[in-house]
């Protein structure tokens, strides 16, 4: 049900305004035609939920200009006429005429007031928002709706009042029974729009923290028992299988990390496989959780520096020294039907040079680790 009460009102409203403020005019026109009254309010009152509909506005209708004998019917058939006031409207020549019209048909009561810019009653050319026009008629004592007037904090908030405001105004209706609805309205969108904001700048952020590439420090951790008589590690190549990229490179020491980067953040916190080869230990060939810090553990080899073999061969009579006693680091050997010495030294006990003491007379009193297959000590000993 309508709520013009004119029989021949065609339009609940005409928009009167000055070129230069054309975009408050469409604003204003959208916001009344979809403001939604309470629905309680419009069981009442016998109201659609949108009562404030059609506003007549030129631009969606016709262009603005004189007042013609078009606009004039526009205006006699509109219940209200809404004036946005600035100082551009106030020194428009048309927005005067139009004001004057709906007054000469004796509707000043329905002339409103929407003040977008400036000041009321200044006196100031420059700055006053109201037409001449007002004071000219002896037009009532104004107030009008200002989206200016700094009520709240925030400048939408104030504008959003003033929007009521003159809602309330046309409608008749008391200010307070529609802004409290109107307000909390607009806090729950004002919510909803930030969460849902806030939402896609954290899809946002997600994508392209796992877009960007990161730096993975990988350092070596041995598992072994540590001996600073045996060489320590050094130049280790490690090889790190993503899907189908292997990425190479080398640590130089167990006390210098390695750096890997670039590596896309996707992999992060996925197994890949990790191999690590290095001189005196064995291959690590391992799957482990990418981390941004990681820690791969190397074991020693201790075969190469504990496993003695070695040979004893009698040079003058050129032949092996079977069954013969000798000390090899401490501990006590004899060598087999080939002449051979074979020991395990225990890790901890491991040196990169090895003492031998014999009864007998040798060519060297040490023998130099890791051994080879064909390691010979030789044994000068003519009684032998």
């Amino acid at each position: 049900m309508s709520i013009m009460t004119n029989t021949d009102s065609k339009y609940f409203a005409f928009i009167s305004y000055n070129s230069r403020d054309i975009h408050w005019g469409k604003r204003l026109q959208r916001k009344l035609e979809h403001y939604r009254m309470p629905a309680t309010l419009c069981s009442e009152r016998g109201w659609t939920r949108t009562p404030i509909r059609p506003v007549f506005f030129a631009p969606t209708d016709i262009q603005p200009g004189g007042l013609t004998a078009e606009i004039q019917e526009r205006l006699r058939t509109s219940r209200h006429l809404i004036v946005i006031c600035s100082p551009n409207s106030a020194q428009s020549e048309w927005v005067g005429k139009e004001i004057a019209f709906f007054h000469e048909i004796g509707r000043t009561k329905d002339i409103h007031f929407f003040i977008v810019d400036g000041v009321p009653h200044s006196g100031n050319e420059a700055t006053e928002c109201f037409n001449p026009i007002v004071k000219q008629l002896g037009l009532p004592e104004i107030l009008g709706a200002n989206v200016n007037e700094k009520i709240f904090r925030w400048r939408w908030l104030n504008r959003e009042r003033a929007y009521v405001q003159l809602i309330s105004k046309l409608l008749e209706v008391e200010f307070d029974s529609i802004w409290r609805r109107h307000r909390r309205i607009v806090s729950q969108k004002i919510t909803a729009w930030t969460v849902g904001l806030l939402s896609v700048i954290l899809s946002i952020i997600g994508v392209w923290v796992n877009a960007k590439p990161v730096d993975v420090l990988m350092q070596l951790n041995e598992t072994s028992f540590h001996n600073d008589y045996l060489p320590p590690l050094k130049d280790a190549v490690v090889t790190m299988e993503l899907d189908n990229e292997v990425k190479t490179d080398t640590i130089a020491s167990l006390d210098q990390p390695l750096v890997f980067p670039n590596i896309p953040h996707k992999f992060i916190n996925k197994p890949v496989r990790v191999r690590v080869h290095a001189l005196d230990y064995f291959l690590t060939d391992t799957v482990i959780c990418l981390k941004n810090e990681m820690t791969v553990d190397v074991c020693r080899d201790s075969s190469v520096y504990g496993n003695v073999r070695f040979r004893l061969w009698n040079t003058k009579k050129d032949k092996a020294c079977a069954g013969y006693s000798i000390l090899v680091a401490g501990t006590e050997a004899q060598t087999d039907n080939e002449g051979y010495i074979e020991l395990y030294v225990p890790l901890k006990n491991q040196t990169t040079k090895y003492r031998l003491i014999s009864d007998y007379i040798l060519a060297v009193d040490s023998i130099n680790m890791p051994c080879v297959k064909t390691t010979v000590v030789e044994l000068f000993d003519d009684d032998f």
